[in-house]
Parts: C-alpha cells; structure tokens; sequence
C-alpha cells in the first residue's frame, strides 16, 4: 500500500483544512481580489512614514513649515473620506476606488517633485484628498459582497493584510531611503496605480440597484447624521483613534525624554506589528461570533490598560510591555469593529456611512500629534494616564450603545 493511500497520512491534512476554513474559506472571489490589491497598495507605503524626514532633509524645510505641510494633507484626507463616500454611493464603488487610487499614484509623484513651500503644500493637499479616497469604496465593496455573518471575518483579513504589507513596507523603506527619496515616490504611486487598475479588471460593480420608486433612497450625509446610533459609534471610535494613534506620534518624543532613541523606538514599536501579524490571524474568527459591542469594550480597555502602563515606563522592555498590552486591544476591537458600521448602514447609504467612519480615522491621525504633545508638554504621566481615562471613556460608551447596535444587527442579518 503507497503511502497516499495509508489513513495515518490523511488527517494532518485534514488538520489542516479545518484550521484554515473558519478563517480564509468561504469568501468570494472578488473578496480575495480586494485583499490581493490592499496587500499589494500597502506594501509600497513607503512616502508616509518618511514624509517628514523627506520634508525637512531633502526639501530643506523647517520643522515648523513641514507640520504645515503634513497639517493640510491630514485636513485633505477628512474631506476625501466624505467625497469617496459619495462617490461610492453615486457612481459606485469600482470606478471610485479606481479613480482614487490611480489619482493618488500621481498625486504622490506631484509631491514628490514639487518645489517650495507653495508647491509642496499644495501637492500635498491634492494627495491628502484622494489619499483615503478609496476607503469608503472598499468597506462598501466588502458590505456588499459578504454576508452579515461573515464580515467581521472579512473585514480583519483585510486589516491582517494592511498590517503585513505596513510591516514590509517600513523595512524596505527605510532601506531605499537611503537611496534616494524619489524611489518611495516611485514606489507608491505605481503600487497604487496597480492596486486601481487591478479592481477595474477583476472586480464587478457591487454597487446595489435603487428602486426607482425609492424616492428616499437618494438620501445623503443628512441622514447619517441623523442616526444617532452610527454618531455616537463614529465620536467613540475617534476617542479611540486619538489615543491608540499616540504609539506613532508622541511616544517617540516620551522614549526620547528617557534617553531612547529612533532605534530603540523601532524596536518596541516591532512587536506591535509583530502581534498583528501573528495572533490576529488566529483569533479574529472566534471574536467575530461573539457580541460586537463587549469584542470592542474588551479592547479598548486593553488599550486603556496598555497606555496606563506606560506612564511609569522608563526602560525599552517596560515601553515594550505596554505595547503588547495595547497591541492585543488593538487586534481584539478590530476584529468587528468596521463589521458595525456595515451592518448600521442602509444599502444605498453605505458608501456614505464608510466615509462618515473614516472620519473618526482621519480626524485621529489629525488630533492624536496636536492633543498628544500639549499633554505630553505637562509631562509624561499625564499624557498616558489620559490616554487610559479616555480609553476607558469610550469601553464604557461602547457598552451603553450596545443594546442600540445589536437591535440594528439584528435587522441586518
């Protein structure tokens, strides 16, 4: 007897396909399309996390007119939220997510051949308003492509994707930075430029037909902000935002006060993609079946946690103890938490509600620089102690608007 035909050869494999199936089975085509092209469009993200060591070294700005800068492409990327919501609503979500992303390769190679202030800043806000321009298309194409029970499933692959393609991204960039900073321009804008082209060709429109004797099916971002619901889960979110955003933003700035440098930095910071990468795969299924409300609760109090412990951290290994504590908040409440805002939104509103949530993103990339180092100005502890009072702030909002959001969730499935 061969060995293809002995039982005791069978059932790793067996092992195996019923490890992966709740996690990457089940999932449609179109889906997988989708994630491939996010994988992709991350791996060239090489322009922002070096855009203010390209400002301030390569273009010779100051650090005050660099803030600027990154000031108004961070107001840009607000109001490209909110037009791709549209967009992906009126002309759907194809051809906006083709258009944002082709828009934003050249955008990025504006920037990064402009020339003084004016350009610069101008280029700049271009590539702020076409930047996240394409979110709210792709969480409407996943809503509209996955079942209810499904998203959460879905929806942190995609976010397992954008990690891994962060992680790689980072590495090869800071490598190819010291080559010239035109190779990240270079970079970017074709990984966009692909990521569009690639939806175009490969994924249908989605976008669900209208009743023509729908009138109130036109709708608009009057009624999103009349759901109180999908308002308060947005404010809640960017509470959320502003404090997990303070890892990328004034961290740095507290290690250095403790005598720890980039390098050091880099290395704690690691383990956050390290976790993401490693754990959220194993998980994210199982916390998809429980209740969205308590998922999300749960992590933003380890977030809380995670911040609150840094405020006695002075060594690397304490920074990067709290780091894996908000880390693992940080995979639980992302599990589901973009799962919530597909089922809140009505089908020919969805578009429009991605964008209204991508607000709370946006506006916490925005807020987390400018709050964090007026805090961090009073010293450190007080920073990080707000951070976990504000943590804990949203876990207990998240609570309450639980009965609300299961209701609704429950109209969806």
């Amino acid at each position: 007897m061969s060995t293809l035909d002995d039982p005791a050869v069978i059932p790793p494999r067996g092992r195996l396909s019923a490890f992966m199936a709740p996690r990457v089975g089940g999932l449609p085509r179109p889906f997988w399309v989708l994630w491939a092209g996010t994988l992709l469009n991350r791996l060239g993200t090489m322009v922002e996390p070096f855009l203010g060591l390209y400002l301030t070294g390569a273009r010779g700005l100051s650090l005050a007119q660099a803030g600027i800068v990154m000031a108004v492409m961070g107001a840009g990327s607000l109001v490209g939220q909110l037009v791709g919501g549209v967009l992906a609503d009126r002309i759907g979500r194809r051809a906006t997510l083709t258009f944002a992303t082709v828009a934003t390769g050249a955008a990025m190679l504006a920037v990064g051949y402009a020339q003084g202030i004016v350009a610069i800043t101008a280029a700049a806000l271009l590539l702020g308003l076409v930047l996240d321009m394409y979110r709210p298309a792709s969480q409407a194409l996943v809503a509209d492509l996955v079942s209810p029970a499904e998203r959460p499933r879905a929806f942190g692959l995609l976010f397992w994707g954008i990690n891994l393609g962060w992680a790689v991204a980072m590495v090869l960039g800071g490598t190819l930075a010291e080559q010239g900073f035109m190779w990240l321009f270079w970079i970017d804008a074709v990984t966009c430029a692909a990521f569009g082209v690639l939806v175009w060709r490969a994924i249908p429109e989605t976008r669900p037909a209208r009743d023509p004797g729908a009138g109130r099916e036109r709708g608009g971002f009057t009624d999103v902000l009349r759901d109180r619901v999908m308002v308060a889960y947005v404010l809640l979110t960017l509470v959320y935002t502003f404090v997990l955003m303070q890892g990328m933003t004034t961290m740095p700035l507290a290690m250095k006060e403790n005598g720890l440098g980039p390098q050091a930095y880099g290395l704690a910071f690691a383990a956050n993609g390290v976790l993401i990468v490693t754990v959220q795969p194993l998980v994210s299924a199982w916390l998809s079946r429980l209740d969205h409300s308590r998922v999300m609760s749960t992590g933003f109090v380890l977030v809380a946690l995670g911040y609150g412990l840094t405020a006695p951290a002075t060594a690397l290994w304490a920074y990067t103890a709290a780091i894996v504590v908000w880390t693992l908040g940080e995979i639980i409440a992302a599990a589901v938490i973009q799962a919530v805002v597909a089922d809140l939104a009505p089908l020919h509103l969805r578009g429009r509600y991605s964008g209204m949530y991508g607000i709370a993103w946006s506006g916490g990339f925005l807020l987390a620089p400018l709050g964090g180092t007026q805090l961090l100005r009073l010293g450190a502890p007080v920073l990080w102690l707000s951070c976990a009072a504000l943590g804990l702030a949203a876990a207990a909002g998240q609570m309450a608007l639980g009965p609300a959001i299961r209701r609704r969730r429950a109209l969806a499935t």
